[in-house]
């Protein structure tokens, strides 16, 4: 199964439109906030969209779980739960939703990994990247018990950033 995720967009339409076209196999598309574009926009709609800190005009909601297989996945921005300086408060949100993926954003850093058996997963920004150059979105294919998370580069679709294989289950 395989999930594209994006976040911080900021008003951004074709590169939306150019991630969908790119991965139109893909089985879910996630969009984790600051989209800034109402939910008619034609460049949001193949997205399960959730509200960041600069959607102010947006009808999305704070929060969103997905399921996917066997998999339960919580979608927020990050700015209700501080994640700029700890995910210790998305987790325990995460806990209580039953997730064991959580896909957010907000700090515009990319970032993946398991805490407490829990994937965090934050495609970092398609507009505006902190920490690195490249604007970022991410690629999470999902087996039994096994996750691939692939970091893209928007301007170089072909060429991954980084890969990282995760394993849920206990050790």
């Amino acid at each position: 199964m395989k999930i594209v995720i994006v976040s911080d967009s900021h008003g951004q339409t074709d590169e939306l439109l150019k991630v969908v076209e790119e991965y139109q196999e893909a089985d879910a598309f996630i969009h984790c906030g600051d989209s800034e574009l109402p939910a008619d926009s034609k460049s949001i709609q193949p997205f399960v969209t959730v509200n960041g800190n600069c959607d102010w005009t947006s009808p999305f909601e704070d929060e969103k779980v997905l399921k996917k297989g066997s998999y339960k996945i919580y979608i927020t921005h990050g700015h209700l739960y501080q994640v700029k300086t700890s995910l210790l408060s998305l987790n325990y949100k995460a806990e209580e939703k039953g997730a064991n993926i959580v896909c957010f954003g907000h700090s515009h850093l990319v970032g993946a990994e398991m805490i407490e058996n829990r994937l965090f997963l934050n495609p970092g920004s398609l507009r505006m990247p902190r920490g690195r150059k490249e604007r970022t979105f991410m690629v999470l294919d999902l087996e039994e018990n096994k996750a691939v998370v692939t970091i893209m580069n928007f301007d170089q679709m072909d060429q991954p950033v980084a890969q990282y294989e995760f394993e849920f289950g206990e050790k």
